[in-house]
């Protein structure tokens, strides 16, 4: 058996104040890990900024490591967790930004970098879509980066399952009245993989959007395993083994019964 402990955690940034929601974080990552051992600890997109700052995300951004990977590094060095969330990211071209998710290690290193392949809205006056799905070793498994509406495109999940991933951390954004669609996609891509998937949504008001939380872990069979069913600031914690993932897949031969000669039509761009 591979038991881990994962958590899921669901807050309500401060538009624009990354020291305010860093304090935030790190009090969450505090409790959860004082509460229980934990292995991993996944917090939504955009969570250090927000998500309606507009041009302030030039002067918002920063690169990987900074200040804000290094305080949260210190935190997990700390706690011996891995922990996954979101933050605007920039080049050494100031202007260039990534909505991005960043993976920290239990020894406080810099595991992966994911940029959201798929921008939604007004989220591409801002960023520059990514060009690559992330897979990352650790300890316990392989983990695939997802961020937000990457769920909406069954290729992201399904291209980090051939990638080896066991568990997908999902940062994400999701406003009403999209409860429904939320929770679906977390559960047909747990299902249509044979895989886990911890989805950590943001709650909270900004001036166009407000957030209902619903942050998540699903099992391989498309099973709810823990849920924050409110709509306000909390966690869920729940103790999975990632040996299922085998089993399951073993069992349903999802992947073992691909016909990917037949699907050329997936990569077109039209």
């Amino acid at each position: 058996m591979r038991e881990i402990t994962v958590a899921v955690v669901q807050v309500a940034p401060a538009l624009g104040e990354v020291e305010e929601n860093l304090l935030k974080m790190s009090d969450y990552l505090e409790r959860v890990c004082l509460e229980q051992g934990v292995d991993l600890v996944v917090f939504p997109e955009l969570v250090t900024t927000g998500y309606e700052c507009g041009v302030r995300f030039t002067d918002l951004a920063e690169r990987v490591p900074g200040h804000t990977v290094n305080l949260l590094a210190r935190r997990a060095s700390e706690f011996g967790v891995h922990v996954a969330f979101g933050m605007v990211v920039k080049e050494k071209v100031e202007s260039i930004l990534y909505n991005a998710q960043v993976l920290l290690g239990p020894d406080g290193e810099v595991i992966a970098e994911y940029r959201k392949l798929h921008l939604k809205g007004e989220e591409r006056l801002a960023f520059r879509p990514g060009y690559r799905l992330v897979t990352a070793e650790t300890a316990f498994g392989v983990v695939g980066l997802a961020i937000g509406w990457d769920l909406a495109f069954p290729e992201v999940a399904r291209g980090l399952v051939l990638e080896g991933a066991e568990l997908l951390a999902v940062s994400a954004a999701y406003e009403e009245p999209q409860q429904e669609e939320w929770h679906t996609f977390l559960r047909a891509r747990a299902l249509e993989n044979a895989v886990f998937v911890a989805g950590a949504n943001r709650v909270g008001e900004e001036p166009s959007y407000t957030f209902f939380g619903g942050s998540a872990v699903v099992g391989p069979r498309g099973e709810v395993r823990t849920l924050v069913d409110e709509p306000v600031e909390g966690y869920a914690v729940v103790r999975v083994d990632l040996d299922e993932v085998r089993r399951r897949r073993e069992e349903s031969q999802i992947l073992q019964c691909r016909q990917p000669q037949a699907y050329r039509a997936v990569v077109k761009k039209y």
